[in-house]
């Protein structure tokens, strides 16, 4: 059974269309307030697929994930009785930011840098900020920061290992793919208790 190296050559499809660059600002964005799928599974076949484009595409992702940070502190600030709260309880997610409050008191301004560099799940703490009220222009510079990194080095990675590395990638995607699904369902178990 390999889902993974169909979807490996699907999303390498989409990642050279031409639009997207457009996905990938529109992922960026979203992916630091609710959405799921993290940037990188754009970002790295694009590099990939346009490596002289690649610093471009993390700028993109970069100031794209940082306004949708923007976006969330702001619901947290704002409108996190009304409408934040609600949709909270409807996913079941009361844990994670019970943990991101504690996370926050235990290392302050230094969990949005772990969060924004780090798999740590970013928007539970964009959104957490806001409600906390955390010093809004600290909160945006350490995101662009983290965020600024880890898709400069996602793309950094794609171009200086380039044609090579995808030929190791594709002989490798569905172990890969199982370990990251296999990691996953870990960490939802550890986090869930």
């Amino acid at each position: 059974m390999k889902p993974f190296s169909r979807l490996y050559r699907l999303v390498m499809m989409w990642a050279v269309h031409r639009h997207a660059p457009v996905y990938l600002s529109m992922n960026s964005f979203v992916e630091s307030i609710f959405w799921p799928v993290p940037v990188d599974v754009m970002l790295a076949p694009m590099a990939l697929a346009k490596p002289d484009k690649a610093w471009r595409y993390a700028a993109l992702a970069t100031v794209f994930s940082v306004l949708g940070a923007a976006f969330g502190y702001l619901l947290g600030y704002a409108m996190w009785d009304p409408l934040v709260a609600p949709f909270i309880q409807t996913m079941g997610y009361e844990g994670k930011i019970a943990v991101a409050r504690q996370w926050f008191d235990d290392w302050g301004i230094w969990v949005i840098f772990i969060a924004s560099f780090t798999p740590v799940p970013y928007k539970v703490f964009t959104v957490t900020a806001g409600l906390l009220q955390m010093a809004f222009l600290p909160f945006l510079l350490v995101s662009l920061v983290g965020r600024g990194m880890r898709f400069f080095l996602v793309s950094g990675l794609m171009v200086w290992g380039g044609v090579k590395m995808e030929r190791k990638l594709i002989g490798y995607i569905d172990l890969l793919g199982w370990l990251c699904v296999a990691a996953a369902v870990l960490a939802y178990l550890l986090l869930s208790r």
